[in-house]
């Protein structure tokens, strides 16, 4: 008995074409092999084609990278130079100033080591003093330097670059000197080494055999690895590559064709300039070193090219004779499946691509079933998350209104206590009273502000290289005192380390560490340490406080969450400090770690990534400027607010300014007369529809010039943030603190003469 035959079965037992089908089927081979063929013929020229040109391109881009960096840290040494000989062109030149000049010019020579000489010329051009490192310190020479192009350049524009020479045969050197900002200042000019240049050229790896080497505006040589070209002063201005760089400019670039090098050999060149100088620096690789990679490449691109081709036929072939019937069965299969039978399932056993796509609509199917099966349930659990996100915006904004309806309460109770009759000393208690409910509302808002900062990802990390050191002195001198004040140990172990981080948000996290250490510790004391483990620096904060129970140690990093809330003892803070930390460790990727014992104490780790370390530059000395520049200014100030502007014109003129105020530009522009003023001050938000962005740039227009200027806002969105940055304007969030802003009028206020000078 035969046994029955299904309809799947049918499917894989097709009856046997008879010969025009054949035939048919030959000619749907012979097409799909062509197509194949052709397709594949193209795309492998086309391969081979732009795979010459993008290696050649990579080869340029690479070694213009090499020359733009040689030539920025030429750059970056000359400005260094000038920066640091900048502090010797300060004062005019005096003899009775010779002690303090020498002190000068021995600490530069220290910091500078590629200065060798340095002298000063008065404003007649004679030599006054010279100190050097290699012969003795020469004072009063009286030398005539006044036809030298060293003083005659340097008195007409500033600055003077002199032409190589060597020392002994063997050394480069260069003369530059600076003046003064008035001509009673004189000339500094300095003898610097240019080792450091061949030094940069000479770590220059262009493939095997390329070299990098400098030339000065005149074709010169400068640096070249094999010193003897240096130093037979040989000029390369005939070279195409140098002919073409020198009537490009200061532009970056390669010369396209293949040219010859000092030995004549053929040469990709690529050059960068030095602008300062108007050097140029080139990178020349071999052009046989150059090809050679490519030319194998595309030979082994052709032969991949031909082998895909064949096996490109005989795939052609197979697939042809295969896929007919599973693709019928994917047709049928799928359009039960889209009618609604979630049961249906495709069997496809070719081993291909083809089962792999009926296995995927398999998988559809399996998962549209679970789906419709579980989405009830997943609803009910989405709803639920929302009510659990509901909530705790519920006790976040109860325990935020809470804790300022505290100060504001206490606000109102002194403020009526004023208006009764009381005694000097009481109304002075009372006033103290009320900087510290502001002082606390202020904390509560800058640290709501900083946690909306930060779930908004507004703050974007400034990763650098600091020393650790710099953050334990910090926290040692911040919290020794207030330690000291509660009878506490307060130790800080020092550490050599050096970390990657950003520095003032690290700070911050820290900061916050410490405080709550002291805070709720009562007896013993506090350590900040820090331990090496790998590339990590652990850095460790112990207290001998009362120790966090294991039920509450994921609570702490919640916000407004107290430790000893039932007891709302006055040592509780805000309870926003650990959900900054928190938020902090999760924007810099540091992990924090917690470990403590009930009635022991606790330690808080926070890991961070240690940098190789190196040596702490001196620090120049910065003249003391007074602390308070803003008696007799005349500040404009533009609110629309009644109160603020009613506020703020007490505030300023209780410190001797002359304020002019109105709740327009116009208004204010106005006031002033034809009187510009010193300082504006904005609020962000203006009744007219304008910002304050837009009110100071008006203001600025009609008396012209850059005045300094700065934004107050109530708005903590990141938007005014970033335009007040784009528009170079600082922006101080309300309420702002008294002293806060009288540091930034200070600050504003003394650039001002620089603006005057440079106008």
């Amino acid at each position: 008995m035969r046994a029955p035959v299904s309809a799947f079965d049918s499917y894989w037992k097709p009856e046997v074409p008879d010969g025009p089908r054949g035939q048919l089927f030959r000619k749907y081979v012979a097409l799909f092999v062509a197509v194949v063929t052709v397709a594949l013929m193209a795309s492998g020229l086309f391969d081979m084609w732009f795979s010459y040109r993008e290696q050649r391109a990579l080869l340029l881009n690479t070694q213009r990278e090499q020359a733009s960096a040689a030539a920025g840290k030429i750059t970056q040494f000359v400005e260094e130079i000038e920066r640091q000989m900048g502090w010797m062109t300060q004062l005019p030149w005096s003899t009775a100033s010779i002690d303090e000049w020498r002190f000068d010019a021995v600490r530069l020579l220290r910091q500078v080591p590629a200065i060798t000489e340095i002298a000063q010329l008065d404003a007649a051009g004679r030599e006054q003093a010279l100190v050097s490192r290699v012969a003795a310190d020469v004072i009063g020479s009286q030398t005539d330097f006044s036809q030298h192009p060293k003083f005659v350049e340097a008195m007409a524009s500033k600055h003077y670059y002199g032409p190589l020479y060597f020392r002994r045969e063997s050394e480069p050197y260069m003369t530059i000197a600076i003046a003064g900002a008035r001509r009673e200042y004189g000339v500094v000019v300095a003898e610097v080494n240019l080792k450091f240049i061949w030094d940069v050229v000479s770590q220059i790896k262009a493939g095997n055999r390329g070299r990098a080497y400098v030339v000065d505006a005149n074709g010169r040589l400068i640096a070249h690895p094999d010193i003897n070209p240096v130093l037979r002063n040989t000029d390369l201005s005939h070279l195409a590559q140098v002919r073409a760089a020198r009537n490009a400019g200061s532009v970056p670039s390669s010369v396209e064709e293949d040219v010859n090098d000092l030995q004549g050999e053929r040469v990709l060149a690529v050059y960068s300039p030095v602008a300062s100088l108007g050097w140029l620096v080139f990178v020349e690789l071999p052009v046989v070193e150059a090809y050679g990679p490519i030319y194998a490449s595309v030979l082994r691109s052709g032969m991949l090219m031909v082998v895909a081709i064949c096996l490109a036929g005989l795939t052609g072939t197979f697939l042809a004779r295969r896929m007919v019937i599973p693709i019928r069965a994917l047709r049928d299969g799928a359009a039960r499946i889209g009618s609604g039978d979630l049961n249906q399932r495709i069997a496809i056993k070719t081993g291909d691509e083809l089962e792999a796509l009926g296995d995927q609509f398999n998988s559809m199917a399996a998962q549209l079933q679970g789906w419709h099966a579980t989405l009830e349930g997943k609803v009910e659990e989405r709803t639920q998350q929302l009510k659990l996100a509901n909530l705790a915006k519920s006790r976040f904004l109860a325990a935020a209104s809470h804790d300022l309806r505290q100060p504001l309460h206490a606000l109102g109770l002194f403020v009526a206590q004023l208006r009764g009759d009381m005694s000097a000393q009481e109304r002075s208690r009372i006033v103290e009273c009320i900087c510290a409910s502001v002082a606390a509302m202020n904390e509560l808002f800058n640290a709501l502000l900083d946690i909306s900062r930060l779930d908004a990802g507004a703050l974007t990390p400034n990763v650098m290289e600091f020393p650790a050191t710099q953050l334990l002195q910090r926290i040692e001198s911040t919290f020794a005192e207030p330690a000291r004040e509660k009878n506490l140990s307060f130790r800080v172990l020092p550490s050599d380390a050096w970390v990657r981080s950003d520095f003032i948000l690290l700070e911050r996290i820290l900061f916050n560490l410490v405080s709550n250490a002291v805070r709720y510790t009562s007896q013993g004391g506090v350590v900040v340490a820090c331990r090496k483990r790998g590339e990590q620096l652990r850095i460790e904060v112990w207290d001998t406080g009362l120790g966090i129970a294991e039920d509450q140690r994921q609570n702490i990093f919640s916000e407004f969450y107290r430790l000893g809330e039932p007891e709302r003892d006055q040592r509780a803070g805000l309870g926003l400090g650990l959900a900054i930390v928190d938020r902090l460790c999760t924007l810099l990727a540091l992990p924090i770690e917690l470990r403590s014992v009930v009635g022991q104490g606790s330690r808080f780790t926070v890991m961070v990534p240690q940098a190789p370390v190196r040596p702490v530059a001196e620090q120049p000395v910065v003249a003391r400027v007074p602390i308070d520049v803003s008696d007799g200014k005349l500040i404009a100030v533009i609110d629309d607010d009644p109160r603020v502007l009613d506020g703020m014109r007490g505030l300023l003129r209780s410190w001797g300014c002359r304020v002019i105020s109105g709740d327009t530009a116009v208004v204010v522009v106005k006031g002033l007369a034809a009187c510009p003023p010193d300082l504006i001050i904005s609020d962000y938000r203006l009744s007219d529809g304008k910002t304050g962005i837009e009110a100071i740039a008006q203001v600025r227009d009609v008396f012209g010039g850059a005045i300094p200027a700065f934004l107050i806002s109530g708005d903590t969105h990141s938007d005014a943030l970033l335009q007040a940055r784009a528009n170079g304007l600082q922006l101080l969030h309300k309420p702002v603190d008294p002293m806060k802003l009288r540091a930034m009028v200070n600050r504003l206020l003394r650039k001002q003469p620089a603006v005057d000078a440079l106008g």
